[in-house]
């Protein structure tokens, strides 16, 4: 039976070759408005790897679309760009598409030189804190000429297709929500009302691009924002583009940038929000394609031929993985390096306005210049650790054409991962583990389990040099009381090795004191085949369930003595974590510093003055110190050697593994 991710589909009549669409994501690699050489190496690279079409952007419709950083196809000018990120594609065997997209409220006049953003109405945004100017008639004209006019310039620049972003709290969006949209002109009001601005954009883009060229819309199933807009009003606006505007094919999206509905981060279920693009393939005649948290082919192939969906859209996967598809295609799925959802260096980048880099792909937005060449002569390299940091640096120092022999002294590869997999929505770093285990198990690295590099190994191998990658260790903190019997290291409470009571008080509120503290709230809740059983069965109330599901069997206190908890801890995932602890109803004290632990608990000092906590266990998160035991021996030997990853300096899995790859690329 043929796989149904390789069977071609038609978009209007363009004949895409497989099933994979590349989304457009915001990349922060364009300069002033321009495509850049990283830009069209990075989707180069993308497209060698077999997606069937790649969508670029998004890219601006005017000066108050976007920003800088953001492809420009507001004027004639940025066409030159357009068309070598164009044939960059197309010549690698991609399908090439453009995004266009008006930020409109989300805009920031910071971006725009000072100038106040615009949207239906003048309703401040939670996102910018910035309240933006109504569009007058006139200006809703004028930018529904601009996307005509952004459009027609994608397709002399070559591209085979366009897209419109018509959702996720952009202007379009702006328009078809009551939320954003409080206008008592023509333009607001009721539904069809509030459709007027989206499907007048798709209908002259229509006319602009002619009846042959495909015109794609990738909008909201559900934009999760109360009193927002739900699955019927988007499914009606849906069919809206299509019979109204001769939309060629839709792309399903979830959410707006501030709604409270995770979508992007590691604890969203794979393939979750498929449902929505069902709903809307039942009632449309073209092509509908899937989006968020698709990340491996099992998913994908799933939903395709269950009838979920016709496409799936795989945006941060082919960030991590380019060649996911063509390992899909020769049979070598196991090999694929699937995306995490940490969002570490994709979503978090932007917010620090750094083009997108990737955690679990160092090359990723660097493609050329961090391509491997081959050493000029065969090194034996010992690479003593591991976890992250030293599966990047063996893998990176054997594609160069070393002899590399690894050295973990656990009995499995993968180090803290493991412990950032331990906390509830977290599994995905174990698959990281997994799968660089793979890229090493395929690899010529040898590997030596059960074992620390020490003199003797050193003497044995007879290394011309080494990567230390030996990790870190948790600190002990020099709280009076630390050495009792109830106090024990969060690292041991992951990993599943202590034993804690009912009343728990979690010390230290970074990213393993907050990991901790979730981990411990999870203990006795209903999980999700349990919580299905019970729905479907009607056995309890869906409320109830709600409850079993959140509210665990311990009491949970994380306290922090330093300002603020979490300050290691990415935006993009800070405010999901928060939100866990406050329904699973740990408590927080910040500013509260640990000054003794007590048989019955531990006295603490913060903003009510010096006061006891009862406790039946006591958990210490208070950080790591780095760990090498190897740096002053090799010295003496006259060995080469370099540290990486926390052996180094304790830091986030991004820097670890980014580090091991440089290393190993050096030797």
């Amino acid at each position: 039976m043929a796989d149904p991710l390789f069977e071609p589909i038609l978009i209007n009549q363009l004949e895409v070759k497989n099933r994979f669409y590349m989304p457009a994501m915001h990349m922060g690699m364009a300069d002033q408005f321009e495509v850049t050489p990283r830009l069209v190496d990075f989707y180069a690279e993308r497209a060698r790897g077999g997606a069937g079409m790649i969508v670029v952007g998004y890219a601006t419709v005017d000066e108050l679309s976007g920003n800088v950083l953001n492809i420009g196809a507001h004027d004639d000018r940025f066409i030159p760009g357009l068309a070598r990120l164009a044939s960059a594609i197309k010549e690698n065997g991609a399908r090439a598409a453009v995004q266009l997209n008006h930020a409109g409220r989300y805009n920031s006049s910071f971006f725009l030189d000072g100038r106040q953003p615009v949207a239906p109405s003048a309703i401040a945004s939670r996102m910018t804190r910035e309240t933006p100017r109504a569009l007058t008639v006139a200006e809703i004209g004028q930018i529904v000429d601009a996307f005509a006019q952004a459009a027609l310039r994608v397709k002399k620049a070559g591209f085979d297709a366009v897209e419109v972003l018509s959702g996720t709290g952009y202007l379009i969006s702006e328009f078809l929500s009551p939320l954003t949209n409080q206008r008592e002109d023509e333009y607001g009001g009721d539904l069809e009302n509030r459709m007027r601005f989206g499907l007048e954009v798709m209908q002259a883009i229509r006319a602009a691009v002619g009846a042959a060229f495909p015109v794609i819309v990738r909008m909201n199933g559900n934009d999760f924002m109360p009193g927002g807009q739900g699955r019927q009003e988007l499914q009606a606006y849906a069919k809206a583009l299509v019979e109204r505007a001769g939309v060629d094919a839709l792309c399903i999206n979830v959410g707006w940038h501030e709604a409270r509905v995770p979508q992007i981060v590691t604890a969203v279920p794979r393939g979750v929000f498929a449902y929505l693009a069902r709903g809307i393939k039942e009632l449309v005649p073209v092509p509908v394609i899937a989006s968020h948290r698709i990340n491996d082919p099992l998913t994908a192939r799933d939903m395709i031929g269950d009838g979920m969906c016709d496409m799936v859209a795989m945006g941060r996967s082919l960030i991590v993985d380019p060649y996911l598809p063509e390992k899909a295609r020769t049979g070598r799925e196991r090999e694929i390096i699937h995306c995490i959802a940490c969002a570490q260096g994709c979503f978090d980048n932007l917010f620090k306005l750094k083009p997108v880099e990737c955690l679990c792909n160092p090359r990723a937005g660097r493609e050329e210049e961090t391509r491997i060449e081959k050493a000029p002569a065969v090194k034996k390299v010992l690479v003593a650790g591991g976890g992250p940091a030293g599966m990047s640096a063996a893998l990176a120092a054997a594609e160069r054409g070393h002899a590399v022999t690894l050295y973990e002294k656990a009995d499995r590869l993968g180090g803290q991962l493991h412990l950032a997999a331990a906390p509830p929505g977290r599994a995905e770093f174990g698959v990281l583990a997994d799968d660089l285990a793979q890229q090493i198990a395929v690899s010529p690295v040898t590997v030596r389990l059960g074992k620390a590099v020490d003199e003797a190994v050193l003497v044995l191998e007879q290394p011309d040099a080494v990567i230390i990658a030996t990790g870190a260790r948790p600190i002990q903190p020099p709280i009076p009381g630390a050495d009792q019997p109830h106090v024990v290291q969060a690292w041991d409470v992951l990993l599943n090795k202590a034993h804690t009571g009912r009343r728990v008080v979690v010390v230290g509120g970074g990213a393993v004191g907050v990991e901790t503290a979730m981990f411990l709230a999870e203990k006795g809740t209903l999980d999700g085949d349990a919580v299905k059983f019970l729905l479907i069965n009607r056995a309890e109330d869906p409320e109830s369930l709600y409850e079993l599901a959140t509210r665990g069997t311990k009491q949970v206190l994380l306290i922090e003595m330093l300002e603020a908890i979490g300050k290691d801890i990415g935006r993009s995932t800070k405010w999901c974590m928060f939100q866990e602890l406050d329904r699973s109803a740990v408590k927080r004290m910040a500013a509260t510093k640990a000054l003794e632990i007590t048989p019955s608990g531990i006295r603490i000092e913060g903003s009510r003055g010096t006061e006891e906590i009862a406790a039946d266990t006591i958990v210490l998160a208070a950080g790591a110190r780095s760990e090498d035991p190897l740096s002053e021996l090799l010295s003496a030997k006259g060995i080469a050697h370099q540290v990486v990853g926390d052996a180094r300096q304790v830091a986030q899995a991004i820097d670890a593994i980014h580090q091991g790859f440089a290393a190993g690329r050096e030797v």
